[in-house]
């Protein structure tokens, strides 16, 4: 894609610049590299793996651990005219063979996942199959506030490296201490 990441936060997106960090993180994840982003709520967190996804190859595969939270980014990037879908317990099971067929095929430019469907032997297998452009971790205090107890797929997304060494990965939040940063 010829885009730079600046004329498709004006053009999709409709914003005229990037605020703080932004660029740097975008670029960065465009580049293949990591980042770890803290960044208030409301602070732009979204567009900094939102961009990365539309100008690398293959899909970004979202972890969210909130419903309601996928259903909004992804009815947000559809009205924006972006491929994206999300696969959750709210499916029904043809729509989610639908959204699973999509995402293996490349037809998808971001996939929004609960940890739980991630770390499933099925999904596992079908990102073998596709091409991921980048991993978003998204509200990443999760992994420590959560993985120890209430949902423990949290502290299996490290496994996400192993298997795809390659692929970058971004982990956000708006609140994070310095034992949650370090896991």
């Amino acid at each position: 894609m010829s885009d730079s990441p600046l004329s498709l936060l004006r053009r999709v997106f409709g914003y005229p610049a990037f605020r703080g960090d932004q660029a740097a993180i975008v670029d960065t994840l465009v580049a293949g590299g990591d980042a770890l982003v803290l960044m208030p709520t409301g602070g732009g967190k979204s567009l900094c793996f939102q961009i990365p996804a539309l100008l690398r190859e293959g899909c970004a595969v979202v972890v969210s651990p909130l419903i309601a939270l996928m259903q909004d980014q992804v009815a947000a990037l559809q009205e924006l005219g972006i491929a994206a879908e999300f696969l959750n317990s709210s499916l029904d099971a043809a729509t989610a063979a639908r959204v699973e067929h999509d995402f293996v095929s490349g037809q998808l430019k971001l996939l929004y996942v609960a940890p739980e469907r991630l770390l499933t032997p099925r999904f596992q297998a079908q990102l073998e199959q596709a091409q991921i452009a980048l991993f978003a971790i998204d509200e990443a205090h999760c992994v420590s506030q959560w993985g120890h107890d209430f949902r423990p797929e949290y502290l299996g997304l490290s496994a996400l490296h192993e298997h795809f060494p390659h692929v970058p990965r971004i982990a956000l939040t708006a609140t994070a201490d310095t034992a949650t940063r370090a896991e």
